[in-house]
């Protein structure tokens, strides 16, 4: 079974940094991409940053600039690094993979998320 675990979440004032990490657990295949969703309080899921196995990135506009997403095919791991934060980057993360199977079929896989606070 397939687990995502992510990891480094907190508080954080205007202006600052955190770095998010996540580790895939339980695969014996390599994943397509992987990346990273957000969702803020009220609001629906977006996507913040993807990453491909081919290392092609893509950003949301509202992060571009700001956010670098790097990632570890054969460890199965990204990372996210999240610098000049504000506070409306407030939002639980997601850690998130994409498989696909040899049929062409796309399977998704979500972490339980980690919460990301940005206080004025």
């Amino acid at each position: 079974q397939v687990q995502l675990v992510e990891s480094g979440g907190g508080l954080v004032q205007a202006g600052g940094s955190l770095r998010l990490s996540c580790a895939a657990s339980g695969s014996s295949f390599s994943f397509v991409a992987m990346g990273w969703y957000r969702q803020a309080p009220g609001k629906q899921r977006e996507a913040v940053a993807v990453i491909t196995s081919g290392g092609s990135t893509n950003y949301a506009d509202s992060v571009k600039g700001r956010f670098t997403i790097s990632g570890d095919n054969a460890k199965k791991t990204v990372n996210l690094q999240m610098n000049n934060l504000k506070p409306e980057d407030t939002a639980v993360y997601f850690c998130y993979a994409k498989r696909r199977s040899v049929l062409g079929v796309d399977m998704d896989y979500w972490g339980k998320g980690t919460l990301v606070t940005v206080s004025s």
